[in-house]
């Protein structure tokens, strides 16, 4: 059922037991979003967790209360409500869909939202989902402090890309002034952000040898990089960033990322100029926006690789002319 920012805030009221989670790899919009949403909940003297099926990136441990997040366990949980927060696909929250029984509550922005909850509120506009919590907090009245503007502020501006993406509406700034009126403080917030490991500076010449430039016709090329489970397992979380190179190629349409989980898994990275890749990932069983999606594609790397690069070519193809907002 749909429902609107006011029935979200009225399902969270009426809830005594809650439980929240997001999406595996999460971001910096999944996190951000999560634990605002918590702080609140939490100040409302609800009964609530976070789970994660999934391990939190060092980025984004400077953000109050991330250590309280859990991991998803046997047996079952049972809450009178379940959030998911900035997931477009059920499967995207990994075994908390299992562990957790519990009327859902979806809240998201991603165009590729399949609409899977028992009430969403979808609003394929928002820059963030970031930006949907800051508009619930609004519609409540809520004491919003300085480290829940820290997290949506975190959560809004890294899905944009500071502001640089298409996505970056008036609305985007007017909600980041807000936040920065609240106790955000930007300049901090980017430091923490752009600090990286050591060894992840000295993996990125390694990285970029695997870069490869693919021709996709007149729509453009197609550039990916690959990260072998040895990169992966050393680098942990950190290879967000590295996608970024090949993107920033002129001439690039498409740029894609393997990585290599295990012998039979890999995670897909895409991000494009004008091509949506939201379909492309929902084709392969993940979502995301017209510019930047992701999934997890079952299969050797190499047979992976090869269907989606062919997918990425088919989505050229299709795209040629096309324009996406």
């Amino acid at each position: 059922m749909e429902v609107s920012i006011a029935r979200s805030a009225q399902l969270l009221d009426q809830a005594k037991s809650i439980m929240l989670t997001t999406h595996i790899s999460p971001d910096g919009d999944a996190l951000g979003s999560l634990l605002a949403l918590y702080a609140y909940l939490s100040a409302q003297k609800k009964q609530v967790r976070m789970l994660l099926d999934d391990e939190i990136p060092r980025t984004y441990k400077f953000l109050s209360g991330w250590e309280k997040i859990e991991k998803p366990a046997s047996p079952e949980s049972h809450a009178d409500l379940l959030v998911v927060l900035d997931a477009s696909d059920l499967s995207r929250i990994g075994k908390v869909s299992t562990v957790v029984k519990a009327p859902i509550l979806n809240l998201d922005h991603h165009i590729s939202n399949v609409k899977f909850a028992d009430y969403w509120y979808i609003d394929s506009q928002a820059a963030a989902t970031g930006e949907i919590i800051l508009k619930l907090f609004n519609e409540v009245n809520a004491d919003i402090t300085a480290d829940m503007a820290t997290a949506l502020f975190t959560a809004i501006a890294t899905d944009c890309g500071f502001f640089r993406f298409a996505n970056t509406s008036a609305d985007t700034l007017k909600f980041a002034a807000e936040l920065v009126a609240l106790g955000a403080k930007p300049h901090i917030i980017s430091e923490h952000l752009d600090i990286k490991p050591r060894a992840v500076i000295e993996a990125l010449p390694k990285v970029l040898e695997t870069l490869e430039i693919i021709d996709g016709g007149p729509a453009g090329q197609i550039a990916t990089l690959t990260l072998k489970q040895d990169i992966v397992s050393e680098l942990k979380e950190d290879t967000e960033g590295f996608i970024n190179y090949p993107r920033n190629i002129d001439g690039v349409e498409i740029a894609i990322m393997f990585k290599e989980v295990d012998n039979n898994n890999v995670r897909v990275s895409l991000r494009s100029r004008t091509a949506d890749v939201s379909q492309l990932a929902l084709s392969f069983g993940g979502g995301g926006h017209a510019r930047a999606a992701g999934c997890t594609v079952t299969g050797q790397l190499d047979q992976v690789k090869a269907r989606v690069i062919e997918a990425a070519k088919r989505q050229l193809s299709h795209s040629r002319g096309a324009t996406y907002a």
